[in-house]
């Protein structure tokens, strides 16, 4: 498709000319320290705070998670010093390269290059390592600042419906979309990203299985939804 393979070109350009300041975007220069504590930040704002909902009485270091856009390995790193097993994507290969020497030294974290519209490349590990129908499933999954910038509600709702398959009955996917109103889509830009509001993501929740049991910032830009898997 045309349009992930711009997608996949820009990502690659920013990551080439200043990955972190595109991952993060309100300070030009980062010093590993500052980088990776901002990742510890989001653990502290958007994990450590919501336990009840991403664990659910489970000790983190037996689960397993998922993260969409791991982009630099910002928030990666933090996970995969919580959490017992990461998995992380991200279109760009750049991007993936960073991400891969931000968690060199934690095992359980891996990151693969996927093709910016689903979860193929982790279930094609998992099939290789496990065997088809072996059923690797995660326990949690997420993304921040990522589909923020996807132009393309298909796209964000291809993910959705891929996390459905591999996350846990019961399982969180707890993720940020663009809550604000940006004017007609480009498809071709792919910095901003397609606009939802309460029915747009409810019916996304409706139409890829899962239940929408909350919901913040609408109207904004870091608009956040908290996707279960219906089960036990």
């Amino acid at each position: 498709m045309r349009q992930l393979r711009k997608m996949r070109r820009d990502w690659d350009a920013r990551a080439r000319e200043n990955a972190r300041h595109y991952v993060v975007t309100h300070q030009e220069q980062w010093s590993d320290e500052e980088f990776f504590e901002s990742g510890e930040i989001t653990m502290r704002e958007d994990i450590l705070n919501d336990l009840g909902n991403i664990c659910q009485g489970k000790d983190p270091k037996e689960m397993t998670v998922l993260e969409i856009g791991c982009g630099a390995g910002r928030v990666t790193r933090a996970f995969g010093r919580f959490f017992g097993a990461v998995h992380a994507v991200d279109i760009s290969e750049e991007m993936v390269k960073q991400a891969r020497a931000a968690v060199s030294d934690l095992p359980a974290v891996q990151i693969y290059r996927n093709n910016g519209k689903d979860l193929s490349a982790v279930r094609h590990h998992w099939w290789n390592r496990f065997g088809i129908g072996r059923g690797v499933q995660v326990d949690f999954a997420f993304s921040t600042m990522v589909f923020q910038h996807i132009p393309s509600r298909k796209i964000i709702e291809s993910y959705t419906r891929e996390v459905y398959r591999l996350l846990r009955p019961g399982g969180l996917f707890k993720f940020q979309v663009q809550g604000a109103a940006v004017g007609p889509l480009d498809p071709g830009n792919s910095w901003v990203g397609a606009a939802f509001d309460e029915e747009a993501a409810r019916e996304m929740a409706r139409r890829t299985g899962f239940e929408m049991r909350y919901h913040a910032g609408s109207g904004d830009q870091y608009y956040w939804l908290w996707f279960f898997k219906p089960g036990k």
